[in-house]
């Protein structure tokens, strides 16, 4: 038997002072410390927070390699970063990058307290088995929850994309991994292309809709109707598909996802640094829009994601009412359920049954704290220094004050070498 003990408890709903967590894969039991029964192995957060695990919606390991990358740049749309940036480094990815690509990545998430990651790839040059090896990776080396796609588009071998898809999706099921079925956007998916993903395949898809309005002006110029009109002809709004971005997107399509139970995944400093505008989260409240939060690979720190979605949502809104804590817990919520659901596992409580992915994030408050007011501590204080010393999933300790347990390999190496990788494909790019 596991246990955390002297923690402050917080799953943004619940606070509770000087508790004992019991755990093995599963949270066994929580107490108050003077009722602690004692266990074998014991971990002493010394007052500090004790969280959930955080879950990203949505994200691109792939772009691991692309931090300091110097390429001719001078876009004037976002086709242009497309073209420029994006498309040329996932064209020269294979399995090599791909597998480094993800051990740093999940080097990266521990160290940011994420511990459930959905994820959206792309690699030309290891289309066939990239997932398994995203898998291999992040999941069986690292210990940390995957949920994969590989986001087929007509820039790629087709059919190769959707094989890949369906092999993993078929043969990758388990508490740690699961697929969804991945697609690109619609100004690089055909209508035969989307055709023939809709009589193959009936599960949710992980897709980019309206991140920018060259998607728009795509889909009405060449189809003559909008993004999410043109997923709904070909009947890809599923229960439970992500639909990452809708900045770009009116009422009458937000009713069109709502109606079809899917989920929003929001990426707001991603909008920002891409200047494609943000979304409208009155709107989607507005019509019972099942919101999450990505970053679109932007990083690995979810809680500055959380932040500027907070504050950008107030902007946006222009009123200091219009994104509440409310409506930040609801995103953070949500992003929780779907991963529960594709994983076909409880997470996002500190409760009996729940998934023990933990981590023990140090704070000293300067102000007085009680349950009250401990969400306002978490978003003001702890988001704004956000470094977890421990992180657990699925009852095994991934980080041990700061220090990385896993994977056996000595983690100075494996970046060592990913620098060696990422210096190989920036060659191969022309680039710097």
């Amino acid at each position: 038997m596991k246990a955390i003990i002297n923690a402050n408890i917080f799953d943004f709903d619940n606070f509770y002072e000087n508790y004992y967590i019991l755990f093995d894969k599963e949270i066994i039991e929580i107490g108050s410390m003077e009722k602690f029964p004692g266990a074998s192995y014991v971990i002493d957060a010394h007052g500090n927070f004790v969280m959930p695990g955080l879950v990203i919606g949505h994200t691109h390991i792939y772009s691991a390699f692309a931090r300091g990358l110097s390429l001719p740049f001078n876009p004037t749309n976002f086709k242009d970063i497309l073209n420029q940036l994006w498309w040329k480094l996932d064209s020269k990815l294979g399995e090599t990058e791909n597998y480094f690509s993800a051990l740093v990545s999940g080097i990266e998430f521990i160290k940011n307290g994420v511990t459930t990651i959905i994820d959206h790839h792309a690699s030309g040059k290891q289309i066939k088995g990239s997932l398994n090896t995203l898998r291999k990776a992040l999941c069986d080396e690292i210990g940390l929850r995957g949920i994969f796609c590989f986001e087929t588009s007509d820039r790629f071998n087709v059919e190769e994309c959707i094989q890949e898809n369906l092999s993993f999706l078929n043969e990758n099921s388990s508490d740690m991994y699961a697929g969804l079925f991945g697609l690109h956007a619609s100004l690089s998916l055909s209508d035969e292309t989307l055709k023939k993903i809709s009589e193959l395949y009936k599960g949710p898809i992980h897709i980019h809709t309206a991140e920018s309005i060259d998607d728009v002006e795509d889909s009405l110029s060449k189809y003559g109707m909008r993004v999410i009109n043109r997923l709904n002809k070909f009947g890809l709004l599923r229960e439970n598909s992500i639909l990452a971005h809708c900045v770009h997107v009116t009422e009458e399509e937000l009713k069109l996802i709502s109606k079809n139970n899917c989920y929003v995944a929001l990426n707001v400093s991603s909008n920002m640094n891409n200047a494609v505008g943000l979304p409208d989260y009155k709107k989607m409240k507005k019509h019972n829009v099942k919101t999450i939060v990505g970053n679109d690979g932007l990083g690995f720190n979810l809680a500055r994601e959380l932040l500027n979605l907070f504050f950008s949502m107030k902007l946006k809104g222009k009123s200091p009412l219009a994104f509440s804590l409310d409506d930040l817990k609801y995103s953070i919520s949500n992003t929780y359920e779907i991963a529960s659901k594709l994983l076909r596992i409880k997470l996002g409580k500190i409760q009996p049954g729940y998934a023990s992915d933990l981590i023990i994030v140090p704070y000293i408050p300067p102000t007085p704290i009680n349950k009250e007011n401990a969400y306002g501590h978490v978003v003001f204080g702890l988001f704004d220094n956000f470094r977890p010393s421990h992180v657990i999933v699925n009852g095994k300790l991934l980080m041990d004050n700061y220090k990385i347990t896993v994977p056996t390999d000595d983690v100075n190496e494996i970046y060592k070498e990913a620098r060696k990788v990422s210096q190989r494909l920036w060659e191969k790019l022309g680039g710097s």
